[in-house]
């Protein structure tokens, strides 16, 4: 069973900077991806960003301008940097891993941008 263990996340105000971090556990061998997905109240959830391990990035509506994501495959490690934070960015962040044919996901995290 693969865990992943993410941190960061909070209150921000419109503008900022954060930074959330994922951690798969040791029996994660095989990883085909990580990445990020968040969830609006109300809305659906969806893709922020993944990584494959050779580092192929794909992103979700246009948060590459703001976001970015970075990986390190021998750690199986996936950050999120998020700058230019604005309220729409509001939602709870799942960590998310594809591990041979199954997906996994973090326990969330809620980032809040607000004044």
């Amino acid at each position: 069973q693969v865990q992943l263990a993410q941190s960061g996340g909070g209150l921000v105000q419109p503008g900022g900077s954060l930074r959330l971090s994922c951690a798969a556990s040791d029996s994660a061998a095989g990883i085909n991806a990580m990445g990020w997905y968040r969830q609006a109240p109300g809305k659906r959830r969806e893709m922020v960003a993944r990584i494959t391990p050779s580092g192929v990035r794909l992103w979700g509506d246009s948060l590459k301008d703001r976001f970015s994501i970075s990986g390190d495959k021998g750690k199986n490690t996936v950050d999120l940097q998020m700058n230019s934070l604005k309220p729409e960015d509001t939602a709870v962040y799942y960590c998310y891993a594809r591990v041979g044919d199954k997906d996994y996901w973090g326990q969330g995290t809620q980032v809040t941008v607000s004044s």
